[in-house]
């Protein structure tokens, strides 16, 4: 009996005065393993970061790897509710977003670290067309990635005949370009693409060979920083709708492009150093082109410009004023590779 009444009092207790909840519960889906060195060094500090400037209103649970839904899903997912916050690739639904597309063109990024900030900065007046269902928190990215095969990759002609697995939608259309067939998956099936002969080359940065498992099936690595993965955090309406005045000032602190760079931060450092273990494995060989080899890739990925600057034409759109603005941020943040 008296065991029982204790055990109910505490349940009452526990009830009447939740003390150690929290006011506002999140989720925030993404789809790279809980290993990955976005959520250790990225997505855990700025939840404990909002967790801490709330006073412990805001609690957000993370959900990786894919639990919630496929990877081209986090858009529709935090657009929908499953997910209050979404680790989204545009690239993954091509078309979708045309101006964020300026982002994928390749060799425009020198440094993730002040290009998401600069990247965060120049789309966030734009998101609020083209992601208007949603409210876009910030855009991030890796280092630099580039490609890697079962044979030598060294000038656009190696990538005639093959199979690749591109990043995004722009880069897909540059295999296209060049004579190769593009199969098109998220980086989680990346392994298995390879493993299946599906894709004699996959576009990567360098430390997520490793973590996708990829690393022992193209030993062979163009070395020179050819594309960015453009990814963002997007967050439900509705639940940015239902915080207090106090919490929502919390959630945009932390959607800023100062928190874009602190997010990205590790992530960066953690693929740059995936470059030098490859490079110290003797079972892999980067070729590092000669300056007019650098500029044959950047002739043959010419046109991928001009067709942009079709799509947005086809909008209603002026796109010079677009690509000049996000080109004049990455100069501001000293991450203009061109």
């Amino acid at each position: 009996m008296y065991t029982h009444a204790l055990a109910a009092l505490a349940v009452s207790l526990a009830i009447s005065h939740p003390a150690s909840a929290a006011d506002v519960d999140l989720t925030l889906a993404h789809w790279v393993p809980a290993t990955h060195p976005l959520q250790k060094l990225g997505m855990e500090p700025w939840a404990e970061s909002i967790k801490q400037a709330s006073d412990g209103r805001i609690e957000i649970t993370i959900y990786p790897a894919q639990q919630l839904g496929a990877a081209p899903d986090h858009y529709d997912m935090a657009r929908d509710g499953i997910a209050d916050i979404g680790f989204i690739n545009p690239g993954y639904q091509p078309g979708r977003f045309p101006i964020m597309a300026a982002a994928e063109l390749p060799f425009n990024f020198a440094n993730a670290k002040g290009g998401v900030r600069a990247l965060t900065e120049w789309y966030k007046p734009y998101a609020v067309e083209e992601m208007s269902d949603v409210y876009f928190c910030m855009a991030i990215s890796h280092d630099p990635g580039t490609m890697h095969g079962k044979e030598p990759i060294r000038v656009p002609a190696d990538i005639k005949g093959k199979t690749v697995r591109p990043a995004n939608a722009t880069e897909a259309r540059f295999v296209n370009l060049l004579g190769g067939a593009s199969i098109q998956v998220p980086a989680p099936e990346m392994r298995e693409a390879l493993s299946k002969g599906t894709a004699d080359i996959t576009q990567s940065p360098w430390e997520s060979l490793y973590i996708f498992g990829a690393d022992s099936l193209v030993p062979y690595h163009l070395d020179m920083p050819f594309y960015a993965s453009i990814n963002a955090f997007v967050i439900n309406k509705d639940t940015m709708a239902a915080l207090s005045p106090e919490d929502r000032k919390v959630i945009e602190d932390h959607c800023t492009p100062e928190w874009a760079e602190k997010m990205s931060a590790g992530w960066a450092d953690a693929e740059a150093a995936g470059r030098d273990k490859l490079a110290a494995d003797p079972d892999h060989t980067l070729y590092q082109p000669r300056p007019e080899e650098t500029q044959m890739w950047k002739d043959a990925a010419a046109p991928l410009t001009e067709e942009w600057k079709q799509n947005i034409s086809d909008t209603g759109r002026d796109p010079q004023p677009i690509i000049d603005g996000l080109i004049e941020n990455l100069k501001k943040y000293n991450s203009y590779a061109g």
